[in-house]
């Protein structure tokens, strides 16, 4: 492992505490099982997601490089972990970025010496949680901690435009590693080209044309290969494809019903921990049609999407 002890400096972004809270309860879960531990970088902020890049480059690297900063401070490891692949691209990019362009790393550090701080870039290794679930622990000792396999499952997994866009050593068009994760935890992963193609990402609360027929492929590759559900590793891809799928339905008169689940839950259910503390049941879509092929049952209704008044952003509210 390469983390000191098994302990990871952990940027949980705003999403974890808020539509993916599914993702950071069962990474956690998981990492338990695989004797790995996140902790919580200490007062971190927003990342600024993908728009503030486009709005302001000055403000927008410095509030990514805060996070940096207090993390580098903060633990006896170098290696920082992100869950969320907006969070991660953002912070792999400011580190690259501040060590390539002096500019940009002077001003970035004038800024943060407001708040009496600095980051030295390249001190941080940063990477995605699949990424070092996988290239840390992996596949064979993954293997070994399968009690549930989830045989007759059958899943597409989806990586985003996101995490394999950065140089890191993963074919950037047709990535396999999630592929072969979940096949070590006893599912059929079928053929899916579409694996690495835009959800759409906040083109929702931009054009909802262009973002439902983005979403909308993504869903009919995967209904066209048979897939009981769809397994992501982002939380605005998992909220795009499951939150607004009833809306694709509605624009494109199609009847999808593909649950949307995070790869951790699916292994902490062949890890054999209950689906109700992985927080399945707490998606729109419900999985309980494919839970069942694994003698599983969901633990919770699925939520409703309802959308808000034509005049607000086009985003879904949650029906608690």
């Amino acid at each position: 492992m390469t983390a000191a002890n098994g302990n990871y400096l952990y940027y949980p972004g705003c999403s974890q505490r808020a539509t993916s809270h599914a993702y950071e309860k069962s990474a956690k879960l998981v990492g338990d099982r695989l004797g790995f531990t996140l902790e919580e970088v200490h007062d971190w902020n927003c990342c600024g997601a993908t728009d503030y890049f486009s709005v302001n480059v000055l403000p927008a690297y410095s509030l990514v490089a805060r996070n940096l900063s207090l993390a580098a401070e903060q633990g006896d490891t170098r290696e920082l972990v992100a869950p969320c692949s907006a969070c991660y691209l953002n912070l792999r990019k400011t580190d690259t970025n501040m060590g390539k362009y002096p500019k940009l790393n002077s001003q970035v550090n004038q800024a943060l010496a407001a708040g009496h701080l600095h980051y030295t870039p390249g001190t941080l290794n940063i990477r995605h949680l699949l990424d070092v679930i996988v290239q840390d622990i992996g596949f064979d000792e993954i293997e070994a901690h399968v009690t549930q396999p989830l045989a007759g499952l059958r899943v597409a997994p989806y990586y985003g435009c996101l995490i394999v866009r950065p140089d890191t050593g993963y074919n950037t068009e047709y990535p396999t590693h999630l592929d072969e994760l979940l096949r070590r935890l006893g599912a059929t992963v079928v053929d899916f080209p579409m694996k690495t193609h835009c959800c759409g990402g906040h083109m929702t609360q931009i054009s909802e044309e262009v973002a439902l027929e983005l979403i909308r492929r993504l869903l009919s590759s995967a209904a066209e290969y048979a897939a009981d559900m769809i397994v992501t590793l982002c939380p605005m891809c998992q909220v795009n494809l499951d939150a607004y799928q009833g809306l694709v339905n509605q624009h494109f008169h199609t009847n999808y019903k593909l649950p949307v689940l995070f790869f951790t839950q699916l292994m902490g259910l062949a890890f054999g921990i209950p689906a109700k503390d992985l927080e399945i049941g707490s998606e729109i879509v419900p999985a309980d049609a494919a839970l069942a092929k694994i003698g599983q049952e969901e633990s919770a209704k699925p939520r409703r999407a309802e959308r808000r008044d034509k005049q607000a952003l086009p985003m879904p509210s949650l029906d608690r």
